[in-house]
């Protein structure tokens, strides 16, 4: 009896997927719920695992092809003996294998191997399955331990091959191509404009100076800057609707739910995984929130459910140290707001020169929704709740 391998349902707007690699050939033996096949999309990376255990009969979809929800991907001689398939990171066991410190060491079980996912990483960047210490269940290797090694082997500089490519051509992956496609038709769509203020980070540097500790001791997790730009977020969208509304056919289409994308940069490229309901979330739950998508975004584990949905985004280029930037509209919605570097500088405080740590934000919006009024309106009242950030308990 043979079983079919059909892409699953990739989610919200999401029609297609390219196939990114199969962890099996043809004639190997594999087991039911066992990944067989990665597919990319335009959003997140997933797995489609056997639907049976037997022997791999065909692959109809091979790597690089473009499939639709519902294709047949291959099928599964089901109860049929394949051929056993070696690891892949089996090779790089016995060429190099890691030192052992005892004999339990020596006797580690096969799901401490990395998964597939893992292997695919490592075949990529070149990097011994030897050399990376796995922190995942069981000391299995995560697609951020690998990523952790090759940040390392990468800070020291090497020297150029005399015999190195001057260029290289590389296929665009799935998500980088919708990126460019999404980005370049929000432009082409929307009417956009930025709108530019400053804001005195002053009193939130003391107040988080004041109370992270505590913070971290009684929430378990740090007191960043995002939860409390998150919050000003909203409550200024709660006071210019426009802002949080997006143009449906000939109708303005107005939210009454805070759910705020949170631009990541990754291996990638850009995701923005979403805060659910940030409204209703404290700054410790929106801290926690944040960390938990961050992570998966890193280790390329998000769902569609993550990232479907947005009214509104917030995005950090601060990390990266850009003091400037007019960030770009993730449609459908009608605004993101911009966060930039704080840095120390001299400005004009009664009368009198002073430096403060000051931070540049921008707001880029639809001028087809938002009139000037009301997007230089928004941003003084995120400069005003950061300022003072009692506005932010007292919901002002």
């Amino acid at each position: 009896m043979a079983g079919e391998i059909i892409v699953p349902s990739l989610g919200e707007s999401v029609s297609e997927a390219t196939i990114a690699k199969w962890f099996k050939k043809v004639g190997d033996n594999v087991q039911a719920d066992e990944p067989l096949v990665e597919l990319e999309t335009d959003k997140v990376t997933m797995e489609v695992n056997a639907p049976a255990s037997g022997a791999l009969k065909s692959i109809a979809a091979p790597e690089g092809k473009t499939v639709a929800v519902g294709a047949l991907l291959g099928m599964i001689e089901v109860g049929a003996a394949g051929a056993k398939s070696a690891p892949a990171s089996a090779p790089a066991k016995a060429a190099a294998p890691a030192p052992q410190t005892s004999p339990q060491a020596s006797a580690a079980p096969t799901s401490a191997q990395p998964g597939p996912a893992a292997r695919k990483m490592l075949e990529e960047t070149g990097i011994p399955a030897s050399s990376v210490s796995g922190t995942g269940k069981d000391g299995r290797v995560t697609k951020g331990d690998i990523m952790s090694a090759s940040s390392a082997s990468t800070a020291a500089p090497s020297q150029p091959a005399s015999n190195a490519p001057k260029e290289e051509r590389v296929k665009m992956s799935k998500l980088r191509q919708v990126i460019a496609k999404r980005l370049k038709e929000s432009q082409n769509t929307a009417a956009i404009l930025t709108t530019f203020n400053e804001i005195d980070m002053s009193n939130v540097i003391a107040l988080r100076a004041e109370y992270k500790d505590a913070f971290e001791k009684k929430h378990g997790v740090r007191m960043g800057f995002m939860s409390l730009f998150v919050k000003a977020a909203v409550n200024a969208l709660k006071e210019i609707p426009a802002v949080n509304a997006e143009i449906q056919g000939d109708e303005l289409v107005y939210k009454n739910h805070y759910d705020i994308g949170v631009a990541v940069g990754t291996e990638q490229g850009l995701v923005v995984p979403v805060v659910r309901n940030a409204d209703l979330l404290s700054l410790a739950e929106i801290e926690k929130e944040i960390g938990r998508l961050a992570e998966k975004a890193r280790l390329g584990s998000l769902a569609m459910s993550d990232l479907a949905g947005g009214t509104f985004t917030v995005s950090n280029g601060g990390v990266y140290g850009s003091l400037m930037s007019t960030p770009i509209i993730n449609p459908p919605q009608s605004g993101i707001l911009g966060m930039h570097k704080t840095e120390e500088r001299p400005i004009a405080v009664k009368g009198q020169v002073v430096i403060r740590p000051m931070m540049y934000v921008a707001l880029s919006y639809d001028h087809r929704i938002i009139d000037g009024k009301e997007s230089v309106t928004f941003l003084v009242k995120v400069k005003e709740a950061i300022e003072d950030p009692r506005r932010l308990l007292l919901g002002l």
